[in-house]
């Protein structure tokens, strides 16, 4: 597969639970991640990765790092969409950048950025991926390669001090 249909890919819109919601009156920080996970398995999917995937080969995707940019308050009466884009992948890894934008509005609620390994969940450990879900992931990296690094990926925490 040398083309990906459009990228970046979005996810169904996605309701928020009421329970999600914490005693600050908003989306709890944990529930970002909820969301984001959820959208990643949908939206890997067409690529070839899934629960089917995992049973028919005994491999999986696992994240390994994580970074989660909060932008903006979403509340219980909002309905959210993730945006993904595969930044890079190569025999083993898989590094991914997502957006949580308002499914209405498109303003945007959050980014999240993310390192996977592919792994045999025999052995536990990271092993090739198969050529054809290799293919498709690196389509979908170039297919959104002139959309450019995004702001937020690869960005560290730390407070700068003056000296």
């Amino acid at each position: 597969m040398n083309k990906w249909p459009e990228v970046p890919l979005l996810s169904s819109p996605i309701a928020i639970d009421p329970t999600w919601i914490d005693y600050n009156g908003h989306l709890n920080m944990a529930y970002y991640n909820v969301i984001f996970d959820r959208s990643l398995d949908e939206m890997l999917l067409p690529v070839g990765l899934g629960p089917d995937y995992v049973r028919e080969t005994g491999c999986t995707y696992m994240a390994v790092e994580a970074h989660i940019c909060y932008l903006r308050e979403v509340f219980r009466s909002d309905r959210v969409r993730v945006a993904l884009r595969v930044l890079d992948v190569d025999a083993k890894r898989m590094h991914l950048y997502c957006e949580m934008r308002h499914a209405a509005d498109d303003w945007l609620a959050a980014t999240s950025e993310w390192m996977f390994l592919h792994v045999d969940t025999n052995a536990r450990r990271a092993v090739p991926w198969p050529r054809e879900i290799f293919d498709r992931l690196d389509a979908i990296r170039i297919a959104g390669a002139h959309l450019g690094m995004p702001e937020r990926a690869g960005r560290r925490i730390g407070i700068p001090r003056k000296e």
